[in-house]
């Protein structure tokens, strides 16, 4: 198993927005705005590596009956830190991302990683997996939040880079532009492998 291969998969090959359509409540709520697409990808790589580190190293000691219950319980531990650790630090990324920070422990993505990855390969591997997911996911939300943030408000990170004459595309914040984007997006990707595959 090649280290470096676990860790780019989940940049493009299974990525969990554009390829396994994973994550989507987040993906599709929290990436208005630049900022808040990196915020929520950098807790969720860390949820994601620290809990299959720890399923990784405890997976051989936990009884098959109860392993779905000790995983999200797992997952919860790392999601309250990180709760707690941007409600001290980052107060307003945390008041923005609201309710989307403590759902990070029903996430898909972070459960699916423990229990088909993280459950059966060493905890170096699982670390591996945890970043390349993680970095698939943060730069996934990062593309939808430049893209509607840009088209939206004429900013990004906040900042004014359209000038005053543009006219901001008011759907492009609300949900039928995360909709919009996303099919764009995945539009793109697909037709970018067809014609790589014709090759």
């Amino acid at each position: 198993m090649s280290l470096i291969k676990e860790f780019t998969k989940g940049i493009y090959k299974e990525n969990p927005t554009f390829r396994m359509v994973l994550g989507m409540c987040p993906t599709l709520a929290v990436s208005n705005t630049l900022q808040n697409s990196v915020g929520m990808g950098v807790a969720v790589i860390f949820v994601l590596t620290s809990s299959n580190l720890l399923v990784s190293l405890i997976h051989q000691w936990i009884p098959s009956k109860v392993r779905i219950p000790i995983y999200i319980t797992v997952i919860a531990t790392f999601t309250t830190i990180v709760d707690l650790a941007m409600a001290a630090y980052t107060p307003a990324l945390h008041k923005a991302l609201g309710i989307f920070i403590p759902l990070i422990v029903v996430n898909c993505i972070i459960l699916a990683r423990a229990e088909s990855f993280a459950g059966k390969n060493g905890p170096i591997a699982s670390i591996m997996d945890g970043l390349g997911i993680g970095l698939g996911f943060t730069l996934s939300l990062s593309l939808l939040g430049f893209t509607r943030e840009l088209l939206g408000n004429g900013t990004l990170w906040g900042y004014p880079l359209l000038g005053m004459s543009f006219k901001p595309m008011l759907i492009m914040v609300l949900p039928p532009g995360a909709f919009l984007v996303l099919g764009l997006y995945m539009a793109l990707i697909n037709w970018f492998d067809r014609k790589r595959a014709v090759m």
